[in-house]
């Protein structure tokens, strides 16, 4: 699955642009009173003025060989957040990937990660320009395992060969694109904040298939 356009909610516009803009340098595609979008590689982050505080979690996909610079590029800019006193880079052994965890303006739960299986390695010193394009987007049911099977009927997506597929924590696409799933009960790897319900809205390709998929 590839993600090209994901629509999220900000209440306050100008510092999502100061964040997204100034502070971490992704080029602005479309700004007007009520939206601001950004170029992030391939895919589209698009913020919508609410009057609602949402706390999202989602992920860019960045090259498999740049983890480490893109340690030293977020924490000159922003504080990582850490896994442990001493160690900010979490390893997935099973998903055979690695990622680092920041917070935006709005709080949400910003996330870097790198997959070996995508074999896409650059030679380039890391900037926002490395960032390959959005990676997965956190969506919040009761029922997780249930929203797989009905966006499998509706866009032919399959859970992810991986896993989880658990009653609380589900995931749908593969690794160029993800719905990672979970229910309220649970907290947003790697914090203490429990997974919020949110307005989304992405636009994805599944299987050369475009669809648009609005989400609570």
């Amino acid at each position: 699955m590839d993600i090209l356009e994901l629509t999220l909610k900000s209440d306050n516009l100008a510092e999502t642009k100061l964040f997204y803009n100034t502070i971490l340098g992704f080029e602005i595609a479309e700004e007007n009173e009520t939206q601001i979008s950004f170029r992030i590689g391939k895919s589209k982050l698009v913020f919508e003025s609410t009057d609602k505080k949402y706390k999202y979690h989602f992920a860019f996909n960045i090259p498999n060989n740049k983890l480490n610079e893109a340690v030293t590029w977020v924490s000159e800019r922003t504080k990582l957040i850490p896994i442990n006193d001493t160690e900010f880079i979490v390893d997935f052994t099973d998903w055979n990937a690695k990622a680092i965890y920041f917070l935006d303006n709005n709080k949400n739960i910003v996330e870097f990660i790198s997959r070996e299986e995508l074999h896409n390695p650059s030679d380039l010193p890391f900037s926002g320009n490395s960032i390959l394009n959005i990676n997965e987007i956190g969506l919040v049911s009761d029922h997780p395992i249930t929203t797989v099977f009905e966006l499998i009927k509706t866009t032919n997506i399959g859970f992810f060969a991986k896993g989880p597929k658990r009653d609380d924590f589900a995931a749908a696409g593969d690794e160029n694109g993800l719905f990672v799933i979970s229910n309220p009960k649970r907290c947003w790897y790697p914090t203490q904040e429990l997974a919020e319900t949110c307005k989304v809205k992405a636009k994805v390709k599944i299987a050369g298939n475009s669809h648009v998929l609005e989400f609570n």
